[in-house]
């Protein structure tokens, strides 16, 4: 039986690196602040995706010359929707959007002019483009502190092996006469979204059942977690018996590097054994090889692809998109007028304030534009803690901590947790509704309240402060907004009750001078 051969014309390429250079004019914000991945040691990996995505295809060429195109108007559609995740990214001024609706709007669009058959033959390799996009902030942030507190915990453990006396409070390791906190450096995220990305794609190379490629990619987690905990019991124990610079410097990013190497070796030897599994047992440079192009028959005939009508459809759309994109004045964002934290009273009805500082180390983390810090003291000699961050844009992640996530991280257990309204207290004419948590850290138990108000809006969900900047930025080209924390000790033997009516007599004195400060 006669074999085809399609050869792809001039035409083609032509209409398709228009295509491509319209996408490129279209996205061109949302990519260029993409791929700054050499800020981001997370994400430095980034600049060798492309170069594999397109190795893979490139092994691929062959198949694919075998293979007819059909058009795919589900192709068409998901296409279409990337480009409308860009009008509404870009109106929302909004990079994650904007650059995920890319990259559904390129598979949309090979989806389209290829067909499902051609299309599935790169799949893999076009999946391995979503390892490039840097998670949300807010993922982030909560993935961060949950790996914080995981690899505090395992490491600790791997401390106590050595006989090593070792006390965790959260993510601060207590040596006694050294204190080791695993902050967000040391979280994991450094190796995990690497090793992520190489066992996608060891799984992509790794010629056995579909379950064994589905361990494969999923234990990139596991193995992440207890290699960076052992990395961090290991400096607990060289700090412990050779001093703070064990922790520091060269020796620490040495450390690194050698457990990154560590992890690929166990990932391999992982698929090594995975390979001995089964009824047959097959060589391993056999299930885990780089394959060639597959060859072609010499006596293959030789078709010319014509130009899917879906093609010109598309470059329409693009046209237009670009068009839109750069006639439309730009939306500057509106950073509202505010005095600045400052001039913030310290007497406020018969509470009377004293303000302090955080350290550069938190400043540079929160990277907040605005923010107060104080203890205010009662009549009756009990004090609240009051801190608000403000931030005059959070349109590219950057974002306030929430405490439910930040709290474990210093050793506090969360013992109660829900919401209550503050009665008599209303913020744009609603009356205000606060989270209320009770934290504990030892025999020391505190209460806090806690509320995001952004933009006229208070708000006690995490997601939901997510979706209002979304729809904010796109209707009203403002993503400002601030995170507001009131904290008091509960003393023994005094009743949680008693400090709620406290921590809500202070709202009440406080909410007429912060309205003051948090624009609406």
């Amino acid at each position: 039986m006669n074999t085809f051969v399609w050869k792809t014309g001039l035409g083609f390429f032509l209409l398709l690196g228009v295509a491509a250079g319209l996408m490129g004019v279209i996205y061109f914000d949302g990519l260029y602040h993409m791929v700054q991945w050499w800020s981001r040691d997370e994400y430095s990996h980034g600049y060798l995706l492309p170069l594999v995505a397109g190795y893979f295809i490139w092994q691929k060429k062959n198949e694919l010359l075998k293979t007819p195109f059909e058009i795919s108007w589900v192709g068409v559609a998901l296409f279409g929707l990337g480009l409308l995740g860009f009008l509404l990214g870009e109106f929302g001024t909004m990079f994650t959007v904007i650059q995920y609706s890319f990259l559904l709007a390129l598979g949309g669009l090979l989806l389209a002019i290829m067909g499902w058959s051609a299309f599935r033959i790169i799949l893999i390799p076009y999946f391995i483009l979503f390892f490039t996009v840097p998670l949300p902030n807010f993922l982030y942030n909560n993935l961060s502190a949950f790996l914080q507190l995981i690899s505090s915990e395992l490491g600790v453990w791997v401390i106590r092996l050595f006989g090593v006396s070792v006390y965790l409070e959260g993510n601060v390791i207590d040596l006694g006469e050294f204190k080791l906190q695993v902050v967000e450096a040391c979280s994991g995220l450094r190796y995990l979204f690497p090793l992520m990305s190489l066992g996608f794609i060891a799984a992509y190379l790794y010629k056995d059942a579909l379950w064994k490629k589905g361990v494969v990619f999923l234990s990139t987690i596991p193995i992440t977690v207890f290699m960076n905990s052992f990395r961090i019991g290991v400096i607990g124990v060289m700090v412990e018996y050779w001093g703070q610079d064990m922790a520091e410097g060269f020796l620490h990013d040495f450390e690194g590097w050698f457990v990154f190497m560590a992890c690929t070796v166990v990932l391999v030897l992982e698929m090594w054994l995975l390979s001995k599994i089964g009824r047959e047992s097959v060589p391993f440079g056999e299930v885990f090889a780089i394959d060639q192009p597959v060859s072609i028959s010499s006596s293959a005939e030789i078709k010319t692809r014509s130009i899917p009508g879906v093609l010109y459809l598309s470059l329409a759309l693009l046209l237009a998109v670009a068009v839109v994109s750069q006639v439309l004045p730009e939306r500057t964002e509106v950073i509202p007028e505010r005095p600045l934290f400052n001039s913030f009273p310290m007497e406020v009805g018969e509470w009377q304030g004293k303000k302090d500082v955080m350290a550069n180390i938190y400043l540079e983390a929160l990277k907040l534009n605005d923010y107060i810090i104080a203890d205010y003291t009662g009549k009756d000699k009990t004090s609240v803690n009051f801190y608000v961050a403000y931030y005059d844009s959070q349109r590219k992640g950057v974002s306030a901590h929430s405490p439910k996530s930040c709290l474990p991280g210093g050793g506090w257990q969360i013992t109660e947790f829900d919401q209550r309204a503050i009665e008599g207290v209303a913020v744009a004419g609603k009356p205000l509704l606060v989270n209320r948590t009770v934290i504990q850290l030892g025999e020391v138990k505190q209460l806090v309240y806690y509320w995001f108000q952004q933009r006229g809006r208070v708000i006690t969900n995490e997601y939901l402060v997510k979706w209002y900047l979304f729809w904010d930025a796109l209707t009203r080209q403002r993503t400002d907004g601030s995170l507001v924390r009131l904290t008091a000790i509960v003393r023994p033997g005094q009743e949680v009750a008693e400090i709620d009516r406290l921590l809500q007599d202070f709202v009440r004195d406080i909410n007429p001078e912060l309205e003051r400060f948090v624009p609406e």
